[in-house]
C-alpha cells in the first residue's frame, strides 16, 4: 500500500469538492481547480475526508495512487491558502521590477528580459532583489519560478544569478595561479 496514498486528505472548511465525469473540481475562496482522474484510482468523499483508492495492484495503479492523493491535497491547499515561491537576485547591477504586467529583469546581459506571467499567477517585487510568485496551482507556481530562474542560474564561483530563497548555492574556489 502506498504510504502517501493511503492517508486521507482533510477537506478544509472553505473548500468544496465535486466529482463529475471523472473530473474532480475543488473550489474555495481563492478560485477553482480541476483535475481529470485516471481509471486506476477512485476518489471517495465522506465526513470531510477525501480518500483515494486504487483499482488493482499494477505498477501504474500504485504510482497513480500516491500521485492523485497529493494532487488533491495540493488543490485543496491552493484554493484555501494559495502557494508562494520567492526568488533572490544577487549580483552587481542585477535587479527586477514590475512594469505594468511585465516583469523586467536586468541580469547583466546587453538587454533587459521581459517576462509576462500566466493569468493565474501574480508576480510582485517588494524590493529590486526579491521576486514573489504566487497562485493557487502549485505546479504552475513552481514552473513559473523555474522559468524566471533559468534566465540567469546562480553560478558557483561568485554566486551571481537568480536563486530560490531556500536554495543553498555550493561555492567553488577559483583558480590559484603560480602555486608550486
Amino acid at each position: 500500500m502506498s504510504r502517501i496514498g493511503k492517508l486521507p486528505v482533510k477537506l478544509a472548511d472553505q473548500a468544496k469538492i465535486e466529482i463529475k465525469d471523472n473530473v474532480i473540481t475543488v473550489s474555495g475562496p481563492k478560485g477553482t481547480l480541476q483535475q481529470r482522474l485516471v481509471p486506476e484510482v477512485t476518489v471517495d468523499i465522506a465526513d470531510g475526508l477525501v480518500t483515494v483508492t486504487r483499482a488493482d495492484d499494477s505498477k501504474r495503479a500504485k504510482a497513480m495512487h500516491g500521485l492523485y492523493r497529493m494532487l488533491i491535497s495540493n488543490m485543496i491547499e491552493g484554493v484555501t491558502n494559495g502557494f508562494t515561491r520567492k526568488l533572490q537576485i544577487s549580483g552587481v547591477g542585477f535587479r527586477a521590477e514590475m512594469k505594468s504586467d511585465l516583469l523586467a529583469l536586468s541580469l547583466g546581459y546587453s538587454h533587459q528580459i521581459f517576462f509576462r506571467a500566466p493569468e493565474e499567477i501574480s508576480i510582485a517585487c517588494p524590493d529590486p532583489l526579491t521576486i514573489e510568485i504566487s497562485g493557487i496551482d502549485k505546479a504552475l507556481v513552481g514552473q513559473v519560478a523555474a522559468k524566471i530562474r533559468s534566465f540567469r542560474k546562480p553560478e558557483p564561483y561568485r554566486g551571481k544569478g537568480i536563486k530560490y530563497s531556500d536554495e543553498v548555492v555550493r561555492r567553488k574556489e577559483g583558480k590559484t595561479a603560480g602555486k608550486k
